[in-house]
């Protein structure tokens, strides 16, 4: 992308906020009040609790968030805008070039020939088209319906086009937590393999065989009741691949119908989280990192 291109959009994507660069050290809120003079204790609470407030590019809730010198304080000019609810997605950020969620379990990421039914991609087009008929959003990759956790979609096809084709640049990583089954016989480790793509099932080769090259990182965090909670970090992203790694272990995931163990399903679904999405902003560079909390049950499961 050529520095006029970027430039542009850059300057583009800061069309909903409110820069200020800090000067000398405090609370995020003793900064709100101060260059916010006239917005009222309360009302900046509402700007913070409706993550309308972003340092360095990640938004902050916390009153009480240190700030140092020269970091970037943004303020949305759309907080006052209506809020999205949905139970089956939470808007976790969004600027003028990509939305990043959190999608529940169950929920498809988006539509195929065969599943024609509401998907993360319908339900944020619904979104999408309160500020216009012609707005939508932009596939740039997927999670298995059965997986929740962190995804990202853009706003419009250049961006797409950036982050689709230089994915493995942009995305410096990816983690997913999990609970399989058994326990964990090292405490981390690498799975490699090929893997085939053969429509309904992913077939493993530990030799290159033909199919794509996939790397999973893992690292147990638990061992208990026959089972173990691992954190699984992702070098390449390839179609069921913590599923297919887990299950070339001895390990499938828990709740896993396809690659796993019949009857292990304590979770009552397939027991893999996508809990950590970092990347550098496709426009402005900037790092930008994404977390959620292990889901509670997956800690619960494995005591």
């Amino acid at each position: 992308m050529s520095d006029r291109y970027k430039n542009h959009y850059a300057d583009k994507a800061q069309d909903k906020f409110t820069d200020y660069k800090v000067k000398e050290s405090m609370t995020l809120m003793q900064y709100l009040s101060t260059v916010m003079p006239q917005a009222s204790r309360t009302k900046l609470k509402s700007f913070l609790s409706k993550q309308a407030v972003y340092v360095n590019g990640r938004p902050v809730t916390r009153q009480d968030y240190p700030l140092e010198p020269g970091m970037k304080v943004q303020v949305s000019r759309e907080r006052g805008k209506k809020a999205f609810h949905n139970r089956l997605l939470k808007i976790v950020y969004e600027d003028a070039h990509l939305i990043v969620i959190e999608k529940m379990p169950g929920l498809l990421s988006v539509n195929t020939e065969r599943q024609k039914e509401r998907t993360a991609y319908s339900i944020l087009n619904e979104y999408m088209r309160r500020n216009g008929p012609d707005k939508r959003v932009y596939i740039v990759h997927r999670l298995d319906r059965d997986t929740s956790g962190l995804m990202m979609f853009a706003k419009d096809e250049k961006t797409q086009h950036i982050l689709r084709d230089n994915w493995h640049d942009i995305v410096f990583d990816r983690r997913y937590v999990a609970v399989v089954a058994g326990e964990m016989e090292k405490d981390e480790g690498t799975v490699v393999s090929w893997l085939t793509d053969r429509t309904l099932y992913v077939h493993s080769s530990p030799v290159d065989d033909g199919g794509q090259k996939a790397i999973t990182h893992y690292r147990t965090i638990r061992r208990a009741n026959g089972l173990s909670l691992v954190e699984l970090r992702l070098e390449t992203g390839r179609k069921n691949q913590i599923r297919v790694h887990m299950q070339d272990l001895g390990h499938p995931v828990a709740g896993d119908g396809r690659y796993g163990q019949e009857g292990l399903n304590p979770l009552h679904r397939l027991a893999l989280h996508a809990f950590k999405l970092c990347f550098y902003h496709p426009v402005t560079g900037l790092q930008m990192h994404f977390e959620t909390p292990y889901p509670a049950g997956f800690k619960k499961a494995v005591v």
